[in-house]
C-alpha cells in the first residue's frame, strides 16, 4: 500500500488559488499523487491522460464533466500547443474547476515560449521516496539553522532505499527480479514513448548507449569530451542528448560553487542519476543517494517555501574537494562529505569550513551508530542525517 506523498497537502493548498504543475521522472508516483486528492479536498475529479486516445479526444474538445471539481491533465505537455490551450481553459473555467497538470518532463522547460502562463500556476518537482518520507518523518529543515536529527533508527529502511532506489514499484516490491525488469522497462519507455513524443533524435541508438554509460560516471566530474570520444559523435550532439535526458529526469548535474575569494575549479559539473539503484559501485551509489536526498531538500525549499536554494560541490585548483554544499541566496548553509566508514574528519571539510565560513558541516557515514563532533565537524551516520531532511 503506497503512502501519501510529501507534496499532497501543499498541492491541495495551492490549488485553491492557482493551477498546479507537478513534474517528475517516469513512474515516480505523479498519477498516484493526483488521484489521491479524491476525498481529501475534492469530492469528484476528472483524470485525462494524453497518451490514451480516448482521453486525448476529450482534451482536444475540452469536454470537462460538469460535476467535477478538479481537472487532472497528465502528459499534456506532449501536445505542441499545450501552453496556449491550458491558458485558455484556465482563464475561462478557473471559477468552476481547479487544474492539476502532471508530466514526466521538466515542465519548467516545456512551458517556455508561446503565450505566457506567468502568474497562473505553482510548480513542484516530485522526487522519489527518501528516508524521511519512507519512515514517515516530519522534518522540515530551515535555512541557516542547524539540522535537527531524529533519534529513531532507520538503518533497515536505509539499506532498502540504497539497494532498490526511491521509485515506488521496485522500492515496495523489494525483489531483485522486479528491480532488474523495472530498469529495463522504464528506460525502454523513456526512449520509445517519452523522448520521441517531443524531441527528434536522429541517432537514438547512440543516445541510448550514452544513457547506459552514465551510471558508471555517477559521482564523477562529467567530461563531455570523453563521452564524445567514446561515442564518436560531436560535442554538440552529446551536450544536446545530456540536456534532453536531464529534462526527462534521467540524471541531474550539480556545479562547483564559485566565489571570487577562493580558487574554484569553474569547469565540469558532477553527474548523478535520479534512480541511484542503477549505480553499481557501492561508494558512488551511496554518494548518489545522499545527493538525491539533498536535491529533494533544495527543490522543496525553492518550489514550496520560495527560497533560492541550490546544491553545489566544492573543488579548488589544489584539488581539495567536498561532495556537497547547500546554499540559500548564494550563501553557504551547510556542507556534506560522504564516507563509507572513515570517521576521521576530512581535511577538505575543515579547510572549506574556515575559508567560506560555512555555518554547519557534516561528515555523513554509511556505518550505523555514529554521532560525534570533532574539529567542529559533526560526524553522523547516514540513517540519522538523511531522516532529518525532506
Amino acid at each position: 500500500m503506497l503512502k501519501n506523498r510529501y507534496l499532497v497537502s501543499s498541492v491541495v493548498e495551492d490549488l485553491t488559488s492557482k493551477m498546479v504543475f507537478v513534474s517528475g521522472p517516469r513512474q515516480v508516483g505523479k498519477t498516484t499523487l493526483a488521484k489521491s486528492l479524491i476525498g481529501i479536498k475534492f469530492r469528484e475529479t476528472a483524470y485525462f491522460n494524453w497518451d490514451k486516445q480516448h482521453d486525448r479526444k476529450q482534451i482536444m474538445s475540452a469536454q470537462w464533466p460538469g460535476s467535477a471539481e478538479l481537472i487532472i491533465l497528465d502528459e499534456v505537455h506532449k501536445f505542441k500547443g499545450w501552453k496556449r490551450f491550458i491558458k485558455g481553459e484556465y482563464d475561462v473555467y478557473k471559477d468552476k474547476y481547479k487544474f492539476l497538470i502532471t508530466g514526466s518532463a521538466r515542465l519548467d522547460i516545456y512551458r517556455k515560449g508561446g503565450d505566457s502562463l506567468q502568474g497562473r500556476y505553482h510548480y513542484y518537482r516530485l522526487h522519489p521516496f527518501t528516508l524521511t518520507e519512507l519512515s514517515n518523518g516530519k522534518s522540515k529543515p530551515e535555512p541557516f539553522k542547524e539540522i535537527i536529527f531524529e533519534m529513531k533508527n532507520n538503518n533497515r529502511n536505509l539499506e532498502i532505499l540504497e539497494k532498490f532506489g526511491g521509485f515506488p514499484e521496485p522500492l515496495f516490491s523489494q525483489n531483485d527480479r522486479t528491480l532488474r525488469r523495472w530498469h529495463n522497462e522504464r528506460n525502454e519507455r523513456l526512449f520509445r514513448e517519452d523522448i520521441q513524443d517531443i524531441e527528434i533524435i536522429y541517432e537514438l541508438g547512440k543516445m541510448k548507449i550514452l544513457s547506459d554509460m552514465l551510471s558508471s560516471r555517477a559521482g564523477n566530474l562529467l567530461s563531455i569530451n570523453n563521452l564524445r570520444e567514446d561515442l564518436e559523435v560531436s560535442h554538440r550532439a552529446v551536450s544536446h542528448w545530456l540536456n534532453i535526458l536531464e529534462s526527462f529526469y534521467y540524471h541531474f548535474r550539480i556545479y562547483p560553487f564559485s566565489k571570487t575569494f577562493f580558487r574554484s575549479l569553474k569547469k565540469e559539473p558532477k553527474l548523478y542519476l535520479w534512480d541511484w539503484s542503477e549505480v553499481q559501485d557501492d561508494g558512488h551509489r551511496f554518494e548518489n543517494m545522499v545527493a538525491s536526498h539533498l536535491l529533494k531538500l533544495v527543490h522543496w525549499l525553492y518550489d514550496r517555501e520560495g527560497y533560492k536554494a541550490n546544491l553545489h560541490f566544492l573543488r579548488d585548483t589544489s584539488k581539495r574537494e567536498v561532495d556537497f554544499l547547500v546554499t540559500v541566496d548564494e550563501k553557504p548553509w551547510f556542507a556534506v562529505e560522504t564516507k563509507i566508514q572513515d570517521e576521521n574528519p576530512a581535511p577538505s571539510l575543515k579547510y572549506f569550513q574556515k575559508k567560506l565560513k560555512i555555518p554547519f558541516v557534516y561528515q555523513v557515514i554509511k556505518k550505523d551508530g555514529i554521532d560525534k563532533i570533532a574539529d567542529r565537524i559533526r560526524i553522523v551516520s547516514a540513517n540519522k542525517f538523511l531522516s532529518a531532511l525532506i
